[in-house]
């Protein structure tokens, strides 16, 4: 591709490692942009985030095709992951340290997967108080490190699809389509809570973005090096 078709637009699949942000992500793509095809400025941004603890899909648009971001968030999502069963964290993932333990005598692989129609369909869900949702101008998380609570509205998602994949307890592995807005971290939570037990999410991989594939997508080192060929 030229310089010019990257700032008409285009929409890069990239399959995003573990521990970067997705704004690393889209920073490093724009600087090797400008860099292979030494312009000075190109548009580039992501079509929602990925926690740094989670891998996987990543739109990245280009240039004219930034316009089309929300249109691409807006589109149902698909994860696979593992709910770690019997503890609890703050941040509802290994961001944080466990903070409480609890009983998993009574679950079951028949408990596990009953439990799972509890969220499916439309459900109340309230955001992690470690998230960037901004409450009076002020992301949560930052009021969540200083240790301040606040009080989190919960609000509506659609869950489609809740399976549970394999059960090798504490660890249970699950895939979820979901639509736009809903926390894979606080459904760990909640779903632990459902078990009269505690979870947290322990791994968590972006699969699907509506009709787009992780499958079809670059790794940051791939794209780089299809630059260089170019």
């Amino acid at each position: 591709m030229t310089a010019e078709e990257y700032q008409n637009g285009q929409v890069l699949l990239i399959d995003k490692p573990l521990e970067w942000t997705s704004f690393q992500a889209v920073n490093k793509l724009r600087w090797e942009i400008k860099q292979r095809f030494k312009i000075k400025k190109i548009k580039v941004g992501h079509a929602g985030t990925l926690d740094p603890l989670a891998t996987g899909l990543l739109i990245i648009c280009t240039g004219k095709q930034t316009k089309q971001i929300d249109t691409y968030q807006g589109q149902i999502k698909e994860y696979t992951g593992t709910f770690t069963i019997g503890a609890t964290t703050p941040s509802y993932d290994l961001e944080t340290a466990i903070d409480n333990v609890f009983p998993t005598e009574h679950i079951s692989e028949e408990l596990l997967k009953e439990t799972t129609k509890q969220f499916t369909g439309e459900i109340q869900q309230k955001p992690p108080i470690f998230s960037a949702i901004k409450k009076d101008g002020i992301r949560l998380y930052e009021l969540a490190r200083k240790g301040e609570t606040t009080e989190i509205k919960a609000r509506t998602v659609t869950i489609s699809e809740f399976e549970i994949t394999k059960v090798n307890l504490p660890e249970v592995e699950f895939k979820v389509v979901c639509s736009k807005g809903t926390y894979i971290r606080s459904l760990a939570f909640d779903f632990g809570q459902a078990l009269n037990s505690g979870a947290h999410l322990s791994a968590l991989r972006r699969t699907k973005i509506g009709d787009f594939s992780v499958d079809n997508a670059a790794s940051i080192e791939g794209f780089i090096k299809s630059l260089e060929v170019e």
